[in-house]
């Protein structure tokens, strides 16, 4: 009896195994039968920064990126047909996506000088992402009497290929120059930081670095958007299929998606060590909370703003509470959450509803930090209130926006937050035709399974109905507002339709 059982469970083990190694297999020939890689997944652009770099000072950055944009030039522009017709892939020189259409290419990083500025802002963007994205509100700050840098992440704005072996340490030593030239530029003016997504975190990280490294310069103000400060822990697992692609000489397995490159500021490719990154950036996040917490020294994190969609296909509300908010002591910090569109009456056809996590929070006695929340005036109307929470819950107040939901829209998505409806590539309603391409009213219909292209990605939102209203927050968050008043930025702006 014994004697069987042992080759009962030799059989059961060595088919556990051989069925796990069939489904690795399956796995590896599915990915392996995508679209072929192309010259911009494949480009080794050795002129990138990395941490290990002899860089010392951002001019030597931006030097550095020169010869990267050159190198750029002559591996993969000069590789690629120039356009014909209505051509959009962003390496086709003089096709709708071609960044050199708009002026400047804002893939690149950008400065925004000011004689006497009030105050010195670093922007910092997403994974995959350019300096586009923070672009409109670098300008409205810097027209608030802010010192502007926008930065270019290293592995962005040149070809996905850099996403495929940049590291998180990279993208923390170009904000450290980048903060360092600011600092010296700002002539003891406060220092602000402005992160999207990922750039999120970075502006979270150094800060907690900043507590713990008196040398740094310090931050006095963070305000972030779609933030990534939690991402799944399947995210860690996800770099063995890339590792598992280099074993086995297979470069398709470093690629979560292998996408054409219609966007001229961001890329449509995402490699699985971008997602690797974002996992590791975050972990190192809680640790040093987890650290400084214990030390009792939380307290002089800098007043954070963010800016957050209740549904987040990327990122993680929930995370974002439970790793930063409920984890800071209190220390005039705000969390403005947008709700649904509870006029679209989309709940009984809700995936999951929102509504658990958002009652949550108000109705948490031990918040620390003030919570608004942009919804519906009531269930029968599109105009949308903001109702702000006091940290404990405690002396609640609504205001009016004067901003209301777009009859088609259900909710805000990622991508959304940072972009203006007159934003002439992602806008809905652009006040000036583009200069190329627009994305922000993609609505093509046929049969499915046609399109490289996906109904999600083309369907995605791009651009907020309420960012009136963020650039309002932001530039009274800096102290920057003084004309640009709530009265006056929405007022010239007429209602969403």
């Amino acid at each position: 009896m014994r004697f069987n059982l042992r080759k009962l469970l030799w059989a059961v083990t060595s088919g556990s195994v051989s069925a796990v190694f069939v489904l690795i297999v399956v796995f590896v020939i599915y990915l392996d039968r995508r679209t072929d890689l192309q010259v911009w997944h494949l480009v080794e652009l050795d002129e990138e920064y990395t941490a290990d770099a002899d860089v010392t000072t951002f001019d030597e950055y931006l030097a550095l990126e020169d010869r990267l944009f050159q190198q750029l030039d002559r591996l993969v522009y000069a590789a690629v047909p120039p356009a014909k017709g209505q051509t959009i892939n962003r390496y086709s020189r003089g096709s709708l996506s071609d960044p050199q259409r708009w002026s400047p290419n804002w893939n690149r990083s950008f400065v925004l000088p000011k004689e006497s500025p009030k105050a010195a802002v670093l922007l910092v963007h997403g994974m995959s992402d350019s300096p586009y994205s923070l672009r409109a509100l670098g300008e409205q700050l810097n027209n608030a009497g802010a010192y502007v840098l926008g930065l270019r992440l290293p592995g962005h704005g040149t070809a996905p290929a850099g996403l495929v072996e940049v590291t998180w340490k990279d993208m923390d030593g170009a904000v450290r120059l980048a903060v360092r030239h600011l600092a010296q530029h700002a002539g003891g003016r406060p220092l602000y930081v402005v992160g999207y997504s990922t750039g999120a975190a970075l502006a979270v990280n150094y800060a907690l670095e900043t507590l713990g490294d008196p040398a740094l310069p310090g931050i006095d103000r963070i305000a972030v958007l779609s933030p990534a400060i939690g991402v799944t822990s399947a995210a860690a697992l996800a770099v063995w299929q890339a590792r598992l692609g280099h074993l086995l000489g297979l470069e398709k397995l470093a690629w979560n998606d292998i996408q054409p490159e219609y966007d001229p500021f961001k890329y449509g490719s995402f490699a699985v060590n971008a997602g690797d990154v974002v996992y590791r950036l975050t972990s190192e996040i809680q640790r040093r909370i987890t650290v400084l917490q214990g030390q009792g020294r939380l307290g002089d994190f800098p007043p954070i703003l963010a800016f957050s969609s209740v549904v987040d296909a990327t990122v993680s509300t929930a995370a974002l509470v439970k790793g930063l908010f409920a984890r800071l002591p209190a220390g005039g910090h705000e969390l403005v959450l947008f709700d649904i569109n509870r006029r679209a009456e989309i709940e009984p056809i809700l995936g999951w509803n929102p509504s658990a996590i958002v009652s949550a929070l108000q109705q948490n006695p031990d918040r620390a930090y003030t919570l608004s929340i942009v919804t519906n005036e009531d269930p029968h109307s599109r105009q949308v209130v903001v109702h702000r929470l006091a940290p404990g819950g405690t002396g609640a107040e609504n205001a009016a926006l004067g901003l209301c939901w777009p009859k088609d829209i259900y909710s805000l998505a990622h991508l959304a937050l940072p972009f203006s409806p007159r934003d002439p590539l992602y806008g809905g309603r652009p006040e000036q035709p583009s200069p190329g391409i627009r994305l922000g009213e993609i609505a093509l219909r046929g049969e499915r399974g046609v399109l490289q292209i996906g109904a999600a990605d083309m369907l995605r939102l791009r651009w907020n109905p309420f960012y009136p209203f963020v650039q309002q927050r932001l530039l009274s968050f800096f102290s920057l507002d003084g004309q640009h008043s709530a009265n006056r930025a929405f007022g010239d702006f007429p209602p969403t339709q």
